[in-house]
C-alpha cells in the first residue's frame, strides 16, 4: 500500500459563509482558521494549500469577552525611535472592524510559507452585503 499525493487541483473547493454577528472573536477565528488550514478536509495535507474560501459578514459586530474591550491593546511600530502606536479593541473596531477579525485568524494559522497564501482565502465584510453570492450554494 502506498499513500498517494494529493494534487491540489484535482480538490474541488468550497465556499463557506460565516456570520460573526453577537460570536466570540477568538472562536470565530479558530473556526475560520480550522477551515482555511483544510483541516475540515479528508484531503488535508500541510504542506499544500487545499483550502476553502471563506466569507465572513457582520465582522463590525463580533464581541470579545470579559474586559478585553478596554484591555486589549494592538500595538504597531514603523521601525524608526518613537514609531511604537497602539489601539485598544474599541478604537481599532470603530476604524477598522474587518481587520481585528483578519488578524485574530492570522495569528490562530502556523507560521509558515502557507500562510500568506491561505488568508488571500478569506473574505471579511463588515455588514451583510458581500460579492460572493454566486459562489456561495
Amino acid at each position: 500500500m502506498k499513500t498517494a499525493a494529493i494534487n491540489p487541483k484535482n480538490v474541488n473547493i468550497e465556499w463557506h459563509l460565516i456570520d460573526a454577528k453577537d460570536q466570540v472573536l477568538g472562536r470565530v477565528a479558530s473556526k475560520i482558521a480550522q477551515i482555511l488550514s483544510g483541516k475540515n478536509k479528508v484531503e488535508f495535507s500541510p504542506n499544500q494549500v487545499i483550502s476553502d474560501r471563506v466569507v465572513v459578514i457582520n465582522a463590525a459586530q463580533v464581541k470579545v469577552t470579559g474586559n478585553k474591550a478596554q484591555d486589549k491593546i494592538y500595538y504597531t511600530h514603523s521601525n524608526f525611535p518613537g514609531g511604537l502606536k497602539s489601539q485598544s479593541f474599541e478604537q481599532r473596531m470603530a476604524k477598522h472592524p474587518s481587520k481585528v477579525l483578519v488578524e485574530a485568524v492570522k495569528g490562530m494559522l502556523p507560521i509558515n510559507r502557507l500562510r500568506d497564501r491561505r488568508i488571500v482565502n478569506l473574505y471579511v465584510y463588515e455588514g451583510e452585503t458581500h460579492p460572493h453570492q454566486g459562489q456561495i450554494k
